[in-house]
């Protein structure tokens, strides 16, 4: 049997990719990680299965992640996973190709928006449209982006930090920095290796981040069982590792965001800026779940910070009410688009 066409928006993350379907919501919420073989390069695994294998692979095999700082790394394996994902939400025989709403960080080259154009096309979609992060962050987050007032939104995602001031349908001042959660993950891995002489994987890291990683001085004071090599005997060797350890961890990359929200405060005409110091900031990502984030940026800033109520689905939540009001793909919030 035929399927109609279906439209889709798709969060394309550094860490996870999710797919949202115009009339069913959210169907596809995935690691962005494709496992191949090394000779032949053939796809073995996509997404959450994928990941299961990074670090535990035989030599024939490597798990990768086609996205690197919110930027196609690696152009064929991001068509494969996209072509993987589309066809999961729609599958083939199709009588139409759908159309496809795709986010990208702020202030990507124009090479880095044709891959993502031509990816998508070459996955099999007949009109692709492309739309800044920030901006799909704040309509996802159920920010009113077309009233003549500022609103301010911070994305830490995977691979970058989008930051936006927004104001009558258009971002007025940005900044995308290449740091955010996977540099959350290289900081503990770093710390770890240089105070315990202990080598722990990418996926350690991220448990230890989740569970009880922390952005603030006086933590919770949390601490876990971390198992790893030791680099100096080469056997399996466990230490405790705290909150407060992860906050001298991970102090570097949380600094450099917390500077680039004021960096893009800095530029903000005034008009703007008084209207943000009344609103707040709002916040999105799994970076911003980060214990005490909220917190040392509203006492950084002076500016009330507000969570976003779903912040991990914030960016596709955007991409699928543009989809479901099709008047949104013809608008200012578009950045670039492709049709067969």
């Amino acid at each position: 049997m035929l399927n109609f066409a279906t439209d889709i928006g798709i969060d394309l993350g550094t860490a996870n990719v999710l797919v949202y379907v115009r009339g069913k919501g959210i169907l596809i919420r995935e690691p962005s990680v494709v496992a191949m073989e090394k000779d032949t390069n053939k796809i073995l695994a996509v997404g959450e299965e994928a990941r299961r294998m990074i670090g535990r692979t035989p030599g024939n095999i490597v798990a990768v992640r086609p996205l690197k700082d919110g930027v196609i790394a690696d152009y064929d394996v991001t068509e494969t996973m996209l072509r993987y994902f589309m066809e999961k939400v729609s599958p083939k025989p199709r009588l139409f190709r759908p159309q496809v709403v795709v986010c990208i960080p702020s202030g990507v080259t124009s090479v880095e928006k044709r891959a993502v154009l031509e990816a998508a096309m070459e996955a099999g979609a007949k009109h692709t449209y492309i739309i800044e992060e920030p901006m799909a962050a704040a309509i996802g987050a159920g920010i009113n982006i077309y009233e003549p007032s500022g609103n301010m939104m911070v994305d830490i995602g995977g691979g970058t930090t989008d930051i936006a001031i927004i104001s009558l349908g258009g971002i007025v001042v940005s900044e995308s920095l290449r740091i955010a959660g996977d540099k959350f993950d290289e900081a503990i891995i770093k710390y770890i290796k240089k105070m315990y002489n202990l080598m722990i994987g990418e996926r350690t890291a991220e448990e230890i981040k989740v569970q009880i990683g922390s952005a603030y001085p006086e933590g919770e004071g949390k601490a876990m069982e971390i198992r790893g090599r030791d680099l100096v005997t080469g056997l399996p060797r466990t230490i405790n590792f705290t909150s407060a350890d992860s906050f001298q961890a991970m102090a570097e990359p949380i600094t450099a965001i917390i500077d680039g929200v004021k960096s893009v405060l800095e530029k903000t005409p005034p008009e703007l800026a008084s209207d943000i110091v009344d609103k707040g900031i709002v916040l999105s990502g799994g970076g911003a779940l980060l214990e005490g984030f909220t917190k040392l940026l509203s006492e950084e800033t002076g500016i009330p910070i507000h969570l976003a109520e779903d912040p991990l689905s914030c960016v596709v939540l955007g991409t699928g009410k543009l989809l479901e009001s099709m008047d949104g793909l013809k608008s200012n919030i578009i950045v670039g688009s492709r049709s067969v």
